[in-house]
C-alpha cells in the first residue's frame, strides 16, 4: 500500500509553525526555516561587479542541517508552500528557499497571510501564488547597496578610526540626524520672554470661590512681547491698577478624532511613551503576538495582525466586527454613523492592512491569564488603538473670554470635555505634558466687572530643540521617507551598538565616536548622508518592487560614483587613530609603563604587554577650572554609555557634575559659573543662573 504523501509549509520561526500547524490538519507538515537560509558571504563582497552585479549567494553558517531537513521534507511532499513573512524579505527568503531546495518556480507555491488564524491561513493555501520576482528583486537590491556601502566604507573607518566600525545607508542618516539636533542645540542661545498672569474673581461671586486665572495677551491693542523685567513689572503694575470688565464671551464647541490603527512606526512609537519601551523590545514583544500564543483550550493562536506595516487601512470584515463591539461594549451613541477611513501616506507601500486584533472579540482582559505581562500591555495598546480608531469624537466645550481695561487686554480660556467618544478607551502619547487647561466656566457676561486679586510676572527662556527619543527619531525618519518599516528597530539597535550614539533617560546622544564618523561620512560620503539621496534611493526600490526598474540599473546608476568616493576618501582621510603613547605611570601588575588607548568612552591607560597582562585604568583628565561648589579640580569623564561630561575630583564628597565645560571666567554680570558650548568653529560662553543666562559669543583660537 502506498503512503499517501504530505504536504509541507515552510514557515520563519517554529512559534509561527506551530500556529500554522494548527489550523492545517494532518495532510500537513510545517516546518521552520530559522528566518533566512542563504545571504552573501561575510569574508568576500559577494558582488561580481565586472559580472553585471551577479550576487554570490551561500548557504549561512548553521542552517545546512536546517535545509537538509527540509531538502529530504520536499522530496517527500506532493506539494510544497513557502509561507514566510507578508513583505519584501519575506518574499526573497522564499525565493532563497525555492533556489536551496530546487523548486520549480513556475508553479504557484508561495503562499502569504496578513494574520495567522484558521481562515486566513486557508483561505492563503487555496491562493497560492508563484513567486513575485519584482519583490525579490526590491529586496535583493536593497541587500546589494547595503552590502556595497558597508563592505567598502567600513574597511576605510576601520583603518582611519578604529576597527569594529561600520557604516550602512539608513544608520548613517540615523546618526547625522542626532548629530545635527546636538549641533543645533549647541547652537542655541537662549532669549528671555516674561509671561504675566492676573488671578481674577467677580464681584459678585458667593462663597469661597477659587480664583480663576488670565493671561496677559495684548498691550495697547497689540499682542505682547516682553523681553526683560522692566517691561515686565510695568506691565504687571498696568494689571494691578486697572479696572477689568468682560469686554466678550464667546462659548463654543471642538472635536477631537481618534488616531488611526497602528502602524509598526506608531506602534513603536506609542509603546516608547506609554510604556517605556525600545523600539526593538516593541517589536520582540509583538512578534510574539503575531506568531501566536497558547490560550488554553483555543491552543495557539495569532492574536494580531502583520506588524511590519506602513498603512493605516482596515477590512472590511474587520471594521464591520468592531463596529459591532462597540455598539455593544459602549452603545449607539459611541458609534459613528459612518465608517472611518483612514489616508495611508503617499510615501507608504500600503502592502498590507494596519496592526489591529486578528479577532476584535478577544479583549485584553479575556486573554490575560495567559499573557505575560509585556504581552498584555502591548496587546492591549493596540487592541484600544483600533477600537478607538472607530469610535464617535471626543467632544469638548471651550469658554473665551477677554478683560479689558486702559489699553490691558487679558484673556481667559477653559475647556470641558462633554462627551468622552473615543477618549473613554484610549487617548494617543505624547512627546511632552502640554500646559494645563483651567475646566472652570464661570457665569459671566459683556459688562461684568471683575477683580484683579494677584498678578505673576514669570521669567522665562527659549528652549533649544529637543533631543531626539527612539520615538521621535523614528517618526523623523518615516517623515523623510528614510527607511522602511522593518529597518527602525535595526537600525536603531545597530548605531547603539557600535556606539555611535548613546541612550540616557530616553534620549539620544552622539558620542565622539559617532561625531568621527559622521564628519568623514558628511564630508566624503555626502550623498549616503543626504536626506532626499536616501529618500529617493527608497522610491527606486519601490519601482523595482512595482516592476517600473530594473533592479541592476539602480545599482550600475550607484557604482561608479560611489567608488570614486571611496577612492577619494582613502587618499584624503587622515587617520584619526593616535599610536599609543607611553605614559610616567607604571603597571600595578607587571610594571611596564602603561600606554594610553582609545576606545568608544574615550582615553584610558592600558599595560602595553596585553594580552599577557589585562591591567587597565582611567585617564584623569582636568580642566582648566575650578568645581564651582568647593573649589577642587574639575575632571572630564565619560558615562558607560559614551557621553562626555565634568565632575569634581573630590567625589563623592563634593557631588558637583555638568554636562558642559566649565570656564575658568565667571559671568561678568551676575558671579555665576559660565559653560562653553561649540559650534563648528565658533564658541560660546553662557552663564548658568537661569535669572541670569547672560552669553558671549567668540572666536575659537588655534589652540581651543
Amino acid at each position: 500500500m502506498q503512503t499517501k504523501k504530505h504536504k509541507l509549509v515552510i514557515v520563519e520561526s517554529p512559534a509561527k509553525a506551530k500556529t500554522v500547524a494548527r489550523f492545517l490538519g494532518r495532510d500537513y507538515k510545517v516546518e521552520a526555516s530559522q528566518g533566512h537560509v542563504r545571504d552573501l558571504p561575510k569574508s568576500q563582497f559577494g558582488i561580481d561587479v565586472d559580472n553585471d552585479y551577479a550576487m554570490k549567494y551561500i548557504t549561512i553558517h548553521g542552517r545546512g542541517d536546517i535545509l537538509a531537513k527540509l531538502r529530504k521534507q520536499a522530496a517527500g511532499a506532493s506539494q510544497v508552500y513557502l509561507a514566510t513573512d507578508p513583505d519584501r524579505e519575506g518574499e526573497a527568503i522564499s525565493w532563497h528557499l525555492a533556489q536551496a531546495l530546487k523548486l520549480d518556480t513556475s508553479k504557484p507555491l508561495r503562499v502569504e497571510f496578513q494574520e495567522i488564524t484558521k481562515n486566513a491561513v486557508k483561505d492563503a493555501i487555496k491562493n497560492a501564488r508563484t513567486i513575485d520576482m519584482d519583490r525579490v528583486d526590491a529586496q535583493q537590491a536593497r541587500r546589494a547597496l547595503d552590502r556595497v556601502v558597508g563592505y567598502k566604507i567600513s574597511p576605510l573607518l576601520w583603518a582611519k578610526i578604529k576597527k569594529g566600525l561600520s557604516a550602512g545607508r539608513v544608520q548613517s542618516v540615523a546618526v547625522k540626524l542626532i548629530v545635527d539636533r546636538e549641533d543645533e542645540i549647541d547652537a542655541f542661545i537662549p532669549e528671555e520672554y516674561w509671561e504675566l498672569n492676573a488671578d481674577f474673581i467677580l464681584p459678585n461671586a458667593k462663597g469661597k470661590k477659587a480664583a480663576l486665572q488670565a493671561k496677559l495677551s495684548k498691550l495697547k491693542g497689540k499682542k505682547t512681547d516682553i523681553t526683560n523685567e522692566k517691561a515686565a513689572l510695568k506691565a504687571k503694575e498696568l494689571i494691578e491698577k486697572g479696572s477689568f470688565k468682560v469686554a466678550s464671551v464667546k462659548r463654543s464647541q471642538r472635536k477631537k478624532s481618534p488616531a488611526p490603527p497602528f502602524t509598526t512606526s506608531t506602534l513603536q512609537q506609542d509603546a516608547s511613551r506609554k510604556l517605556n519601551f525600545t523600539s526593538s523590545r516593541t517589536m520582540q514583544v509583538v512578534q510574539g503576538l503575531y506568531e501566536g500564543v497558547e490560550l488554553g483550550k483555543e491552543g495557539s493562536q495569532g492574536l494580531v495582525t502583520y506588524i511590519r506595516t506602513d498603512s493605516v487601512r482596515v477590512s472590511a470584515e474587520a471594521t464591520t466586527a468592531v463596529r459591532l463591539e462597540i455598539e455593544k461594549l459602549y452603545g449607539k451613541d459611541y458609534l459613528p454613523k459612518a465608517v472611518r477611513e483612514y489616508k495611508t501616506s503617499s510615501r507608504a507601500q500600503d502592502a498590507h492592512e494596519a496592526i489591529r486584533p486578528t479577532d476584535v472579540t478577544r479583549t485584553p482582559d479575556s486573554i490575560k491569564q495567559y499573557l505575560s505581562k509585556e504581552q498584555l500591555q502591548v496587546y492591549r495598546l493596540i487592541y484600544n488603538r483600533f477600537v478607538a480608531s472607530q469610535m464617535q469624537d471626543a467632544q469638548y466645550q471651550t469658554f473665551n473670554a477677554e478683560l479689558v481695561a486702559d489699553g490691558v487686554t487679558l484673556r481667559y480660556y477653559a475647556e470641558h470635555k462633554s462627551f468622552a467618544g473615543f477618549t473613554a478607551l484610549y487617548e494617543e502619547g505624547q512627546d511632552d505634558n502640554g500646559d494645563k487647561v483651567q475646566a472652570t466656566m464661570p457665569d459671566f457676561k459683556e459688562g461684568d466687572a471683575v477683580n484683579i486679586v494677584d498678578v505673576q510676572a514669570e521669567q522665562h527662556f527659549t528652549q533649544p530643540p529637543a533631543r531626539y527619543t527612539e520615538a521621535s527619531l523614528i517618526k523623523a525618519l518615516e517623515d523623510k521617507g528614510i527607511g522602511r518599516p522593518s529597518t527602525y528597530a535595526p537600525t536603531i539597535g545597530t548605531v547603539l551598538a557600535r556606539g555611535y550614539i548613546s541612550r540616557e533617560k530616553k534620549r539620544l546622544y552622539p558620542t565622539e565616536m559617532g561625531r568621527m564618523v559622521n564628519d568623514i561620512m558628511t564630508e566624503y560620503f555626502s550623498p549616503i548622508v543626504n536626506l532626499e539621496f536616501t529618500a529617493d534611493m527608497e522610491g527606486k526600490l519601490d519601482e523595482i518592487a512595482d516592476g517600473k526598474l530594473d533592479w541592476k540599473d539602480t545599482l550600475r546608476a550607484f557604482y561608479p560614483d560611489f567608488i570614486k568616493m571611496v577612492d577619494s576618501a582613502e587618499e584624503q582621510v587622515e587617520k584619526v587613530e593616535i599610536p599609543d603613547e607611553v605614559s610616567d605611570i607604571p603597571c600595578e601588575v607587571c610594571g611596564a609603563m602603561l600606554v594610553y588607548k582609545m576606545s568608544r568612552y574615550g582615553r584610558f591607560l592600558a599595560c602595553p604587554r596585553f594580552p599577557e597582562c589585562r591591567f587597565t585604568k582611567p585617564v584623569l583628565t582636568y580642566i582648566d577650572a575650578p568645581c564651582p561648589k568647593c573649589g577642587a579640580g574639575l575632571l572630564e569623564k565619560t558615562t558607560r554609555k559614551g557621553r562626555k561630561f565634568y565632575g569634581c575630583e573630590r567625589y563623592p564628597e563634593c557631588d558637583f557634575t555638568s554636562w558642559d565645560k566649565v570656564t575658568k571666567e565667571a559671568c561678568p554680570k551676575c558671579g555665576t559659573y559660565m559653560v562653553s558650548k561649540f559650534r563648528k568653529n565658533s564658541q560660546m560662553l553662557l552663564c548658568t543662573n537661569e535669572t541670569c543666562r547672560h552669553h558671549e559669543v567668540v572666536e575659537e583660537n588655534e589652540n581651543a
